[in-house]
């Protein structure tokens, strides 16, 4: 019997699909995965693989058309074998993979990716190798990563793919900080010889959150897919987790041999007089503010609270960062953190720091900020931002060993639960997207072959998109001398850099903290021109333990940014061509 090969539905929102090209023809053999044609969706192009052997007996629709999804698009089957010359779409009927479950006697499953997947032979219908809760970067690595290993995965998730850092974290606001980039490159133009007509602009919210959406639509939709090319299968709602390994998800269970808990993070609140006012805003919140204020007063100088910041302010909105420590992103070396705020200081931020709010009062539309110094802070809107908490939402069955509100998990991301692991956000040990990648493919791996592999986030990078931007990977400078007592610093300013000045952008530095002894590499530390980039490339130094003399054999191109992290590593050594000499 000839099956069907359907536009397949991979988001939401997906109304169809374009066929770019048919990588098989009619009459040629397909087995199995074999890639059968490209297909363009939401802008992002994917591969179709064959979901049976066969020989393609028929290509309904041909290359470069749209087509509706679950419509027809050819036939597999056996050689000689007559289609007709169409069919109802594919929704309307039912597959093979459907009477093969029926015919077992199986239930078959109520979504249509888990309908089109047939079990192994020791799994019922509603039983999988590996249980995922959770589509942010931790849930859908593991997902994907368990179906690569040979597993039958399914992901639940409640709401959009993609987690915090897709959909309101660090890809949105990716997205506004470009176009605060933008506005820098518009403020240097005339000095460049660029004269525009006006350097008059306004900014049209609508259009902003809009393309914002796209972006992340984009990649949502991507996730979906690349899911769905990993027969993962998909089940959409609250997954309410129970200590046998079941997870009930409305009305339907499912049973799993090993559960991932990826359920990631919310935004933290606190408890002081007013926080419930309409005119505080989450960081969630304010990536859909479609109506710009004249004020707006940041509570918290953490790192998405100095970046948010950042982008009002460069649209001319009148900024008040308020940090409770001593300085902006506290966990961030020193030095680098004081250089940062005064170059946000000239962009025009106002950093208040050593101070808490104590109150907030709404009146005629505006708010005070009653900080606990005496001072006050009057704005149109509050941006509370002082970090995420783990989302613990459908995890009430579980008895939990925490750590102070995290998930406790081992070095294999297994928690007290015995086949029930726990990476990315909810078990807080770094909260950074690439850290849940990482710790979601590990959990994953030792979830389907035991567990074999820990996850290794020391030299975990990190970046905060300001402009210019800081990354940093490894100790501190004061962490480093209260840990070695005797270390080496390195230092090389973007100031004498060619690329840098040539491009408007010679601020910041590179510091490299390094062993005394042995000239291992510590930590190091960037703010500059595409400091989120370089510093992967230290991150892999650090990682296969180079030091700095081995790091001093390589040749780094001209003219570049990273020439400066290079100098900064010769300068540990006193090497440094391109800096003074140090004093003996």
């Amino acid at each position: 019997m000839a099956v069907e090969i359907i536009m397949p539905k991979l988001g939401v929102d997906m109304q169809e699909g374009e066929i770019i090209e048919w990588k098989k023809q009619e009459g040629d053999v397909v087995n199995e995965g074999d890639v059968i044609l490209e297909m363009m969706s939401d802008k992002t192009s994917m591969e179709l693989e064959a979901e049976d052997s066969g020989v393609l007996l028929k290509i309904v629709r041909g290359n470069g058309e749209v087509v509706p999804v679950t419509e027809v698009i050819g036939y597999i089957g056996a050689e000689g074998e007559v289609v007709g010359e169409s069919a109802a779409p594919a929704a309307a009927q039912v597959t093979q993979a459907t009477a093969d479950l029926k015919a077992a006697g199986l239930e078959v499953p109520s979504t249509p990716a888990a309908a089109a997947q047939a079990p192994k032979a020791d799994l019922a219908a509603n039983e999988y190798d590996m249980i995922v809760v959770g589509g942010g970067p931790a849930g859908y690595y593991a997902a994907i990563k368990g179906a690569q290993l040979g597993g039958k995965v399914a992901i639940v998730e409640k709401s959009e793919f993609g987690g915090t850092c897709l959909n309101v974290g660090c890809i949105p606001t990716k997205t506004y900080l470009k176009n605060a980039e933008i506005l820098d490159g518009i403020k240097h133009a005339a000095g460049r010889g660029i004269n525009l007509a006006s350097t008059n602009y306004t900014i049209d919210m609508d259009k902003t959150v809009d393309f914002k959406n796209t972006v992340v639509k984009t990649l949502t939709g991507g996730v979906q897919g690349l899911l769905k090319a990993n027969k993962v299968t998909i089940f959409n709602g609250l997954g309410q987790v129970n200590p046998d390994k079941t997870v009930t998800i409305g009305s339907e269970t499912i049973k799993g041999r090993s559960v991932i808990l990826a359920t990631g993070s919310k935004v933290s609140r606190i408890n002081i007089p007013g926080i419930e006012s309409k005119l505080v805003l989450t960081s969630d919140d304010i990536l859909d503010l479609r109506e710009m204020p004249k004020s707006l007063a940041v509570m918290g100088g953490g790192v998405v609270g100095i970046e948010l910041g950042l982008v009002w302010a460069s649209y001319g909105v009148d900024v008040t960062v308020i940090e409770m420590a001593d300085r902006i992103i506290p966990a961030m070396d020193k030095e680098v953190s004081l250089e940062l705020q005064k170059i946000l200081a000239k962009k025009g931020m106002k950093i208040k720091t050593s101070v808490g709010v104590s109150e907030i009062v709404e009146a005629n539309n505006q708010l005070t900020l009653k900080l606990n110094n005496g001072e006050e802070v009057v704005a149109e809107k509050a941006l509370l931002s002082i970090g995420r908490v783990p989302q613990m939402n459908g995890l009430e069955n579980l008895n939990l060993e925490m750590d102070r509100n995290r998930i406790k998990v081992n070095e294999y991301q297994e928690t007290s639960i015995p086949g029930i692991y726990a990476p990315g956000d909810v078990n807080g040990t770094k909260m950074l997207a690439h850290a849940a990648y990482r710790m979601g493919e590990v959990a994953a791996e030792n979830a389907m072959k035991g567990n074999h592999r820990k996850a290794n986030l020391e030299f975990t990078p990190a970046a905060v998109y300001t402009h210019p931007e800081v990354a940093m990977v490894g100790l501190t400078e004061e962490q480093a001398r209260e840990q070695y007592g005797n270390i080496l610093i390195g230092k090389n300013s973007f100031t004498g850099n060619g690329r840098a000045i040539a491009s408007n952008e010679a601020q910041g530095f590179v510091k490299v903290i390094a062993d005394a002894k042995y000239h291992e590499i510590l930590g190091v530390h960037i703010i500059g021109p595409a400091a989120a980039e370089m510093i992967n490339e230290a991150a892999t130094i650090m990682e296969n333990e180079l030091t700095v003399d081995e790091l001093l054999l390589s040749i780094h191109g001209h003219p570049t940014f990273s020439e400066v992290m290079y100098e900064a590593f010769a300068d540990v050594l006193g090497e440094a061509i391109h800096n003074p000499p140090k004093r003996k």
